[in-house]
């Protein structure tokens, strides 16, 4: 399915020194904040008290947030745990406090607006929790990169699998730059997006590592570049349908979804632009610096004694 088609291929490939360029002034930027500030943990990787309390009737979380905040609790998290009624409050640590007094003043001001609100339970995170799950979550992080390095070299060629994973990596780092200079709460829902970002990156990098592969095949004629420019330029109508139609999703839930998935959709806004990008700019580009050729891609098979065309016979 394509909204346009382009006659003539756009030369992406002209401009890739300027913009990797940017891209690696970008990234240095992004490892500068994450080095200096250091990202804003919330309370599931620090500690805390956790609160559940439950209401008669459906619980207006905004006004929750509201009565949290006035104790002092900027950054406690708020939403809904089971259904509409139940809500689900984390409380960062606060020195002087133990978690029945935090959860005791918590209780009268909810209860001064609704009597009717039950505290359900009320328990302590302790930060070595936060750090298993900080440590998990890297874990899982580098689980996934070394499984998306293994599918690239083994579905293409280990250019295309160097150049991949740096992309990604360039969006991952990015992403933690922008929470780390803008001091945005980093979360679980948060490193959920980084890790979704990952898978949703690379597969743009393979519609176009794909394109690469096919056009060295049918276009015998074309050097590497135009054989890039060519692939990019003909997968854009696809990149857009695609990325498009996410995007309007994520910004419902960036516009509408609330505090509890606001940094969650930012994450995902950050990742899919700079996905785009690196696909193209980042991907290719170094796939194309590293030297990638027809010869890599495709294999020609000759039978004994044949002498003819190195090219005749060949697959991919």
């Amino acid at each position: 399915m394509e909204f346009f088609k382009i006659r003539r291929d756009i030369p992406f490939m002209r401009h890739a020194l300027v913009l990797n360029a940017i891209s690696a002034i970008t990234f240095a930027l992004a490892v500068f904040f994450l080095v200096t500030r250091g990202l804003h943990l919330s309370v599931e990787f620090t500690g805390g008290t956790l609160m559940e309390v439950s209401y008669s009737q459906p619980a207006d979380l905004q006004k929750v947030r509201t009565q949290v905040a006035s104790l002092g609790f900027a950054e406690a998290q708020v939403q809904n745990f089971g259904n509409a009624r139940d809500v689900l409050i984390r409380l960062p640590v606060q020195k002087g406090q133990t978690t029945a007094q935090q959860s005791e003043r918590v209780l009268q001001v909810l209860k001064a607006d609704a009597p009717d609100v039950v505290l359900k339970r009320t328990e302590f995170v302790g930060p070595q929790v936060g750090d298993e799950l900080l440590t998990d979550g890297l874990k899982a992080l580098a689980f996934v990169v070394v499984g998306i390095m293994i599918y690239l070299a083994i579905r293409f060629e280990w250019k295309f699998a160097v150049s991949g994973i740096i992309a990604n990596l360039h969006d991952i780092v990015i992403i933690l730059g922008f929470f780390a200079f803008f001091q945005w709460e980093f979360s679980l829902a948060v490193l959920a997006a980084v890790l979704a970002v990952l898978g949703y990156s690379v597969n743009e990098s393979v519609v176009i590592f794909d394109r690469i592969r096919e056009n060295f095949r049918r276009y015998r004629k074309m050097n590497t570049v135009e054989v890039i420019d060519n692939a990019i330029t003909s997968t854009i109508s696809r990149t857009i349908i695609t990325h498009g139609s996410t995007q309007v999703m994520v910004l419902s839930m960036l516009l509408f979804g609330g505090e509890t998935l606001h940094y969650f959709a930012m994450a995902l806004t950050i990742g899919i632009c700079f996905g785009i990008y690196s696909s193209v700019f980042v991907a290719a580009a170094i796939a194309m610096w590293l030297g990638i050729q027809r010869e890599d891609l495709i294999r020609p098979v000759k039978k004994d004694g044949d002498p003819g065309d190195e090219n005749r016979g060949a697959v991919v």
